[in-house]
């Protein structure tokens, strides 16, 4: 599978797209560059929501790896996202060219770093990492698959996700989401959300019993993309996914003059709802400064 990223992440094919090596190869060549901004972070948690899934292609049952090829320094928080990922058990590789961050890739990474890491100075250089990285990782996932890991069959998917998300009690700076568990309950429940135009992505880890929350602290007149994972113990189910945008911040109204003296005026108005101070302007008509 494969998705490029810049401000918004976009995902070129899908692990069950191809099937043949050949069919990779033809795809590779055909892909065309997306320049643009580093936001590693959302990239990676694209990946994680988008491209890890049942429905994409992933197998719960087969070891997941994400190889990162960037550039550039993240220009938001690559650890955050690339953390949460390696909770959940999956591999990362990180490899840098030109202008790449090494502290960055490092943190990215998983350890042991010396096998994960990897930093070339321009991009025809990279062929030179191909006969190690590939060694690499076919080693890293027979190592992993040798390690005890629950046997789900594939047409487990529904026993294990959760089900009817519904996003209400919306205001200008919070949400409540709630959703039915799976018949299997997992773990733990991750709740990821973000500005869908771009913006840090937060996550809230919940206990597996539990089925609602509220989100709070968010950014009035702003559209926001909400998924819920279950985590079992050596997976991570389907998730459930929503999309809805926090109220506008409300205004004063009924705004009125009176009292007015040869150097003064009143006003009064009527109370926006949660604010806590006002701003009040006012200039010489037409062109006067501001007083």
């Amino acid at each position: 599978g494969l998705s490029q990223y810049s401000s918004d992440p976009r995902t070129e094919w899908d692990l069950s797209a191809y099937s043949t090596r050949d069919q990779v190869l033809e795809a590779v060549r055909n892909l065309r560059y997306k320049g643009g901004n580093t936001f590693t972070g959302l990239a990676l948690t694209h990946v994680l929501e988008q491209n890890l899934k049942p429905d994409a292609g992933a197998r719960l049952e087969a070891e997941k790896l994400v190889i990162l090829l960037t550039d550039g320094k993240s220009q938001d928080d690559a650890n955050l996202a690339a953390q949460t990922l390696k909770n959940l058990g999956i591999e990362i590789f990180a490899i840098g060219v030109k202008n790449a961050d090494e502290a960055e890739l490092k943190q990215v990474a998983s350890e042991p770093l010396e096998l994960t890491v990897y930093n070339v100075l321009d991009f025809p250089l990279l062929s030179s990492l191909v006969g190690r990285l590939t060694r690499v990782l076919c080693t890293r996932i027979k190592e992993k698959s040798n390690k005890e890991n629950a046997d789900l069959p594939v047409n487990m998917g529904p026993q294990l996700s959760p089900t009817d998300l519904k996003i209400s009690a919306v205001t200008s700076k919070s949400m409540h989401l709630t959703w039915s568990p799976p018949p299997r309950p997992p773990k733990k429940y991750r709740v990821v959300y973000y500005p869908s135009k771009g913006g840090i992505a937060k996550e809230v880890v919940l206990d597996g019993a539990t089925s609602s929350l509220r989100l709070s602290n968010l950014t009035s007149h702003t559209e926001y993309l909400v998924s819920v994972f279950p985590v079992y113990d050596t997976f991570v189910g389907d998730g459930l996914r929503g999309v809805t945008s926090t109220l506008p911040l409300s205004s004063p109204r009924s705004l009125r003059i009176s009292e007015l003296t040869h150097n003064s005026i009143r006003l009064s108005w009527k109370a926006a709802q949660g604010a806590t101070q006002y701003l009040v302007l006012c200039s010489a008509a037409p062109d006067g400064a501001e007083d």
